[in-house]
């Protein structure tokens, strides 16, 4: 058996190291788990889990429905549902989102998977920023945290539509094929091929490619969690510029979940409702582990631009729409 092993291009001492992978991540995890009992570890542990948790499920719902579009839709559906021309594309992909009940970790896997079925890509990136921030779940949740103030939602929608608008319009403008360097992947949909191989091969690429990228997105929130002290929140809370700037950054570090952000930036009740209303447009759009997940997909070069102009852009229609309607 071992012979036939290794004639296949296994490992000669194969057996030893899958033992070893079986049993070493374990050991090591209990003897250095006895040593890292501290308060800040287990803070540390508790909220990279529950960023991970929080975001598996949609993740799971995005990798999904992205392998369904590739293996059982054809281009020609989306070539007939959107515009033909770019410009027009953008805000139709963007109203698109309102009907997807999922957070970013969802969006990246179907942006990347419509680009594959002939979608322009600014159109698909704007889907990708706008299926988070409004679509039912997220707006009903917002609703919910903040009762008896119905502008907070409006506000959130159109500020969140606008952006994702704009930077699919900047994509056509400014935007570099070689910065879009999308993952190889298993194309899907082919001729002759069983539907349901491969949308099985699809969605376990797509699953396992994407989850690495969230897993490490976790860690660095939950660093920021457990290193920042509360009284450096009250320090930003007065000023009106900075709190607004200070809460931009604070969604990208936290990296909360759409579908739970509207409830964090109703605790945060000592910065004024515009900061709160940039802290809930800009996370779904821009935090760490949706960076990560975007280099993990498109390429290094295209998350750090496309990012860096999603936070400016997503600050300033915040501050705009927000003055005006809260």
């Amino acid at each position: 058996m071992a012979e036939g092993a290794v004639g296949r291009g296994l490992p000669r001492n194969w057996v030893f190291l899958l033992l070893g992978a079986a049993v070493v991540p374990g050991a090591l995890l209990v003897l250095v788990g006895r040593s890292l009992e501290e308060p800040a570890v287990q803070a540390w542990r508790t909220v990279c889990l529950a960023v991970t948790v929080q975001a598996l499920p949609f993740l799971l719902l995005g990798t999904a429905l992205s392998g369904a579009i590739n293996a059982f839709v054809p281009a020609s559906v989306f070539q007939r549902l959107l515009p033909k021309r770019p410009a027009l594309a953008v805000p139709v992909a963007g109203m698109a989102g309102v009907v997807l009940p999922g957070c970013e970790c969802a969006s990246v896997p179907v942006a990347n998977s419509l680009i594959g079925r002939g979608v322009t890509p600014a159109a698909a990136f704007a889907f990708l920023l706008s299926a988070p921030a409004v679509n039912p779940v997220v707006l009903t949740a917002t609703a919910v945290a903040f009762p008896g103030k119905p502008g907070m939602v409006l506000a959130r929608l159109l500020a969140s539509l606008v952006t994702a608008a704009v930077m699919g319009w900047l994509w056509l403008w400014r935007g570099r094929e070689e910065w879009l360097r999308p993952v190889v992947r298993h194309t899907g949909h082919r001729a002759g091929a069983d539907r349901w191989t491969e949308f099985r091969r699809g969605f376990q690429h797509d699953f396992l490619h994407a989850g690495g990228f969230l897993v490490v997105g976790a860690m660095a929130a939950a660093t920021f969690n457990v290193a920042v002290p509360r009284s450096v929140l009250d320090t930003f809370a007065g000023s009106v510029w900075l709190s607004v700037l200070f809460l931009a950054a604070l969604a990208i570090l936290l990296a909360v979940c759409s579908e739970a952000d509207a409830f964090v930036a109703a605790s945060l009740s000592g910065f004024s409702p515009v900061a709160r209303l940039t802290f809930m447009v800009v996370g779904p759009m821009v935090d760490l582990k949706l960076i990560a997940l975007q280099a993990g997909t498109f390429g290094r070069a295209f998350a750090v631009r496309f990012s860096s102009a999603t936070v400016v852009v997503a600050v300033v229609c915040s501050a705009v729409i927000g003055g005006v309607l809260l």
